[in-house]
């Protein structure tokens, strides 16, 4: 271990305890000290067999590095996502893999770049535009519902939580009295360790209680959407549903766990995260009025409130790498078959690529920021995330003619997806 830099125990326990990260400005602390110091740093338990030691990578061009070597960085054979060793086992005896859903996420290549292909085109701005129109009268009635709670609203409830949701699951053809359910499950996921979110006191269970209420979830996912790709089988329509339910690769179908985490994939990251970065992006608003009304009066300024928006609240705030060869990162050598953290946050926050990091600013340019990831996994719905935030926020602007907080914003308590649990507003109709 001579020459390694190993993180202290409390520090490192701060890494991957999902409480710290909804502590936004005491997490951004911690990372800043990491990054000055030991900007690549192994993770290690404090108790023997907990989970496998990892590398933190802290900077931005490290980060960057990784994501784009996908011949060096594998997403597989460990989990893509930080997982405690009794979750993975509970995992391996469930589903025979490291992870309880195979998706898009945790293939390589060759595989990797065959299921991407299948849905890539219905993701680019040329099909998305169709869904111009759609996204408006959405956006339009969302706005219109805020309005009539009064001069108070939580944000999130009314407006980020439900948008992006009700527009993925317009995509995949589920109907308007699944939503709710969708929600839930989708909280389960990736919001299990924040008792509000997950609504199942799971905060007080043991990691194998949580993963059996994950995999409980993964399960009722898995039934759901394979009647759904039965009956687009059937009745094929214009959604992605029915691309995902009649694809086929090298000549054969998907396998049924294949599309079952394709379907999860894009309903549960479609809307966690763009709900994340919408309440972002009205809470740095409601902090700074002069910017709201600045960006009322010039429309041109909203891609880089969307844009900004997405990089300082990094919803998807790590991915897991395994290192395929020996290499160098940050003075630190890496050694095959290695654990890596790219953490996004801390990505995002480097001053040495944006500096003061931590102010919202509209018009940062450039805004080259990695919370959509980079390289041959960078997020397939990228372009449908900006497209919904301009559409919703010109609803808004045209709306709502000033906006303030009205009380504390909570952020969830979670290391994979994170963002604002609560954001409440005093909104003046226009």
């Amino acid at each position: 271990m001579s020459g390694e830099a190993v993180l202290p125990g409390d520090i490192a326990r701060r890494v991957i305890d999902p409480h710290a990260y909804a502590q936004w400005d005491g997490l951004l602390d911690t990372f800043d000290a990491i990054r000055a110091k030991t900007p690549v740093a192994k993770v290690q338990p404090d108790t023997p067999g907990l989970f496998e030691p990892f590398w933190l990578v802290t900077r931005y061009d490290d980060v960057m590095r990784i994501s784009k070597d996908n011949a060096a960085f594998l997403n597989n054979p460990r989990p893509v996502v930080f997982s405690f060793n009794q979750a993975i086992e509970f995992s391996r005896a469930a589903t025979g893999s490291n992870m309880l859903v195979d998706s898009l996420v945790v293939f390589d290549a060759p595989i990797h770049p065959k299921y991407r292909k299948l849905t890539q085109e219905w993701f680019m701005p040329r099909n998305l535009a169709q869904l111009e129109g759609e996204l408006r009268t959405l956006a339009a009635a969302t706005v219109d519902r805020m309005l009539e709670q009064g001069s108070e609203v939580d944000f999130v409830k009314e407006v980020s939580g439900p948008y992006p949701l009700r527009v993925v699951m317009q995509i995949l053809g589920v109907p308007p009295e699944d939503e709710f359910r969708m929600q839930m499950l989708t909280q389960q996921l990736f919001g299990g360790q924040d008792k509000d979110l997950s609504g199942s006191g799971m905060d007080q269970m043991t990691p194998e209680q949580v993963v059996q209420i994950v995999a409980g979830a993964v399960k009722t996912f898995e039934d759901y959407f394979a009647a759904l790709a039965e009956d687009r089988r059937k009745n094929p329509t214009d959604d992605v549903a029915s691309v995902i339910a009649n694809a086929t690769v090298d000549g054969q179908p998907l396998p049924p766990r294949d599309m079952a985490g394709y379907y999860i994939i894009v309903a549960t990251a479609g809307h966690d995260t763009t709900s994340a970065s919408t309440a972002g992006a009205m809470q740095a608003l409601a902090r700074d009025p002069e910017q709201y009304a600045r960006v009322r009066a010039d429309r041109s300024l909203l891609p880089g409130i969307v844009e900004e928006a997405i990089r300082w609240t990094s919803p998807v705030q790590h991915f897991m790498r395994t290192a395929a060869e020996d290499c160098e990162i940050g003075g630190q050598q890496i050694k095959a078959g290695d654990w890596l953290m790219i953490n996004y946050v801390a990505a995002n926050h480097d001053p040495a690529q944006f500096p003061d990091p931590r102010r919202f600013d509209a018009a940062r340019s450039p805004n080259r920021h990695l919370a959509f990831g980079a390289g041959a996994h960078q997020c397939l719905g990228l372009h449908l995330a900006r497209l919904e935030m301009k559409i919703l926020f010109e609803a808004i602007l045209d709306r709502v003619a000033a906006v303030e907080p009205a009380g504390e914003a909570k952020r969830a308590s979670s290391t994979f997806v994170g963002g604002l649990k609560t954001l409440p507003l005093r909104v003046t109709p226009a």
